[in-house]
């Protein structure tokens, strides 16, 4: 197969992409800045520019419903929030107050707290507890790894014909393309031959940030 197309992603070459995605709002920069007072945890934190991504693809799909996996400090949250329309709801699932109070207050500055819905409790039981009626319009994953195959099958019945589901992390730091991954990376990759031969989609494995799979529910 030719592999002339793709570029190796140097730091030179990540500065001029986040160059592209524009500075992040007052509130963002805050959002950031908080986050990294956490310590290693801030590495949950989606990079801005993937937060552009998921903000376009809102308006791109013209989604009123989203439901998200896995909230941490907010900031894909506020990306999806920011992009819907008055009308529009995120539902956001976490299991940490801390962490998730950390956003309230970010949300609450960006005045779009009002769209969105933070249920704290197991994902996969907030998640169960849904009506089972398709009409969610774009799902996004960022959770605990060995729990995103369960997530994906309870989201996608719960998804409307042509809607979007997104799952984060699906390179994990490229180990998972190793010959023999471990763990979480073991996970991601069971995870990611899940999806490929998962009939209900169509999809495809975009290499921005740590990996970001996207699929069309046919």
């Amino acid at each position: 197969m030719n592999d002339f197309k793709a570029v190796v992603m140097t730091p030179q070459i990540y500065r001029y992409v986040r160059e592209q995605a524009g500075r992040p709002s007052a509130v963002q920069e805050k959002l950031i800045a908080r986050t990294l007072e956490l310590g290693d945890s801030a590495e949950m934190q989606i990079p801005h520019e993937q937060a552009v991504l998921l903000s376009l693809l809102v308006k791109i799909t013209g989604a009123q419903t989203v439901v998200e996996v896995g909230t941490y400090t907010g900031y894909s949250t506020l990306a999806f929030a920011q992009a819907l329309p008055p009308s529009g709801k995120v539902i956001t699932c976490d299991v940490s107050a801390e962490w998730t109070s950390i956003a309230e207050e970010a949300w609450q500055a960006a005045g779009v707290r009002d769209r969105i819905d933070l249920r704290l409790g197991a994902a996969a039981q907030t998640l169960a507890e849904m009506p089972e009626e398709p009409v969610i319009d774009l799902v996004f994953i960022d959770a605990d790894k060995v729990g995103y195959v369960h997530y994906w099958d309870l989201l996608v019945p719960r998804v409307r014909q042509g809607g979007l589901l997104l799952a984060d992390n699906t390179l994990y730091y490229g180990e998972a393309a190793g010959d023999q991954p471990e763990g979480n990376a073991a996970a991601i990759d069971a995870f990611n031959r899940f999806v490929l031969s998962d009939q209900r989609v169509e999809s495809v494995l975009v290499p921005i940030a740590d990996g970001l799979t996207m699929a069309r529910k046919r």
